[in-house]
């Protein structure tokens, strides 16, 4: 089955009940049994929801994995990944990442005794400088948050590998349709399915997918023990909004095809930050391990100060000023004040993130409409 069909069909069935062709929303707490421990597969919501086996069922099927576990957010699905390690272990993260995910490294999964190393991965390399026997898990974005930097994943699951560790992608900015990480060696996939997966800025959600039948164990027992589960009309939302991810990612791309060019034009633009430019770091991997390039870009003004950033980005009209991405909406941001304030300045300034650089989630306006939206603003600079 090609990837749009499974995306419409993979893991849904008729209702059995009613034959209704979209999954019911199942709003009920617990269930009842015919006797004590005999039931028709489902006990109490935390634990399983028939919603959300749909929802579970279809993303691990459109990102070529065998088990999709979901959770109340895409930060409680990084905390579950997390939860499988134990004191003493090490996590060797890319040092361009998104901020809630460097807070909750540093700030509560640290004080565990847990210890993270964040390391410019751009050069899968430079991997084996840094992991040894107690490295249990290799944490990567690609394209990066915000700086859209590419990173190898079959290069960094070889070295994962052969240093006993796991290799977990973030592939919130991706997103299935552009990329499917388990494909190229990886173990673990998170998504923030908020984000592109919903697609309408309607829902907060996270989901994991793995291939592994006792990582799979685990992580559900996590998800139900720990109980960060979402309920079933968020699952429902997901499911709804997965129908048209591949449509919605086509003109996402075109449109940040055009965008992209128009801004590395322009002349009060210094750089843009878009990995569909032939002359983008590590192009050519982003070629190889993606179908097309994306709708997140960011990029710094010639005039390189945050009071001139922030005069363009409260100029838009329909970029709005917003954190999130992903929707059909445009979104612009400003990394350093938003996204990616939890991280310390000087940290964010040796990954490369400036306090003047501006993210953009291209959505699926017209694009015209949306270029003469950023060349109005960008007179303000």
């Amino acid at each position: 089955m090609q990837l749009a069909t499974k995306l419409i069909h993979a893991g849904i069935e008729p209702d059995p009940a009613t034959g209704a062709i979209m999954t019911p929303i199942y709003q009920t707490s617990t269930y009842v049994q015919e006797a004590p421990g005999k039931h028709k597969g489902y006990e109490y919501a935390r634990t399983q929801n028939p919603t959300r086996t749909v929802l579970e069922n279809a993303i691990a099927a459109i990102e070529n994995g065998k088990y999709g576990i979901a959770f109340s957010s895409g930060m409680a699905a990084i905390e579950a990944v997390l939860h499988t390690l134990r004191p003493g272990d090490k996590v060797i993260a890319s040092n361009d990442l998104y901020g809630g995910s460097y807070r909750l490294f540093t700030r509560i999964f640290a004080k565990y005794g847990i210890e993270f190393q964040f390391v410019d991965l751009q050069d899968a390399g430079r991997l084996e400088q840094f992991a040894d026997e107690r490295t249990r898990l290799i944490w990567i974005e690609t394209p990066t948050n915000p700086l859209i930097r590419i990173v190898d994943i079959q290069a960094c699951a070889e070295i994962a590998h052969a240093h006993g560790a796991l290799l977990c992608v973030d592939n919130t900015f991706a997103s299935p349709w552009l990329q499917n990480p388990l494909d190229w060696g990886a173990d673990i996939v998170v998504h923030s399915a908020t984000k592109y997966l919903g697609g309408h800025s309607d829902v907060v959600l996270g989901v994991v997918v793995v291939k592994d039948e006792s990582l799979a164990e685990q992580l559900h027992f996590i998800q139900n023990s720990a109980g960060a589960v979402p309920g079933p009309h968020d699952c429902w939302l997901v499911l709804r909004g997965m129908k048209t991810l591949h449509v919605r990612m086509q003109r996402h791309c075109e449109n940040a095809r055009q965008i992209a060019a128009f801004l590395r034009r322009h002349p009060k633009v210094q750089q843009v930050h878009w990995c569909g430019f032939p002359d983008h770091p590590n192009h050519a991997i982003a070629r190889r391990q993606m179908r097309d390039f994306g709708a997140m870009m960011s990029f710094v003004l010639k005039d390189d100060r945050i009071e001139t950033a922030h005069r363009v980005l409260s100029s838009t009209r329909l970029f709005a000023l917003a954190e999130s991405l992903g929707g059909v909406e445009s979104l612009i941001g400003h990394p350093a004040s938003m996204t990616h304030a939890s991280i310390p300045r000087e940290e964010r300034l040796k990954s490369g993130l400036s306090d003047s650089l501006i993210r953009l989630s291209v959505g699926i306006e017209d694009v015209n409409d949306l270029i003469a939206d950023l060349e109005q603003a960008l007179q303000q600079a």
